[in-house]
């Protein structure tokens, strides 16, 4: 039967820092590749950058946990991300942190960035009912309750990870269309893993990978 939806001919690349986060997804059948890139924004842009300049992708889909700065995004829930940035790149002087454009070492509406943010705004096309949230994107992930009031301060986010904004830099530079999809395994500065949901939010974030593969290749 002839594909009739307008995504049936794209090529698209689903990647994630760790194989476990979209280990369900790598039989899918459906002529999609996969890419774990490395944990962190170092080894994804790295790696991101090699494969797009080998393969030309029509989109990307990045794919793994956060971690979760508000009630209303409980842990296991799954997200989109329209907008992210990195957190900490900056300078900090007696517990104040201030981002490189609040420095004016950059100017935070110089392309890629609006006003700071590394925003999406493509998401139309792509049918979901998931909360659509903003992230930010550390380097490092702690259990800090400085370092997640700065960051709460600053940025109002909904989630973090170690990624995201990786992902948005290098596809916003390259003209690519790109998704972010997070299910958040934890609340922010929770270090005791025995309250994190890492089961539940892998396996939310499969399904809702797998609804999301289906509406664009079928």
């Amino acid at each position: 039967m002839a594909c009739k939806h307008e995504f049936c001919a794209m090529q698209i690349l689903l990647i994630a820092a760790t194989g476990a986060e979209i280990s369900s997804l790598n039989d899918t059948g459906q002529g999609i590749d996969t890419l774990i890139t490395g944990v962190g924004c170092p080894a994804t842009i790295y790696h991101l950058q090699k494969r797009l300049q080998q393969i030309n992708y029509d989109l990307v889909i990045q794919a793994g946990i956060a971690g979760s700065f508000k009630t209303a995004n409980a842990p296991g829930q799954t997200v989109l991300v329209s907008h992210d940035r990195f957190g900490d790149i900056g300078t900090e002087e007696k517990e104040n942190f201030r981002s490189v454009f609040e420095s004016g070492l950059a100017d935070e509406n110089e392309f890629p960035y609006e006003q700071g943010w590394l925003v999406n705004k493509n998401m139309q096309p792509f049918h979901s009912s998931l909360p659509v949230v903003k992230a930010v994107t550390v380097n490092k992930v702690s259990d800090s309750l400085l370092q997640k009031e700065q960051l709460s301060r600053q940025f109002d986010p909904a989630i973090e990870s170690m990624e995201g904004a990786a992902l948005h830099y290098v596809c916003l530079q390259e003209q690519i269309s790109f998704l972010q999809v997070r299910a958040i395994s934890n609340r922010v500065g929770e270090r005791d893993k025995t309250k994190w949901v890492m089961k539940e939010a892998i396996d939310n974030l499969y399904h809702e990978l797998r609804s999301l593969i289906n509406q664009l290749t079928r």
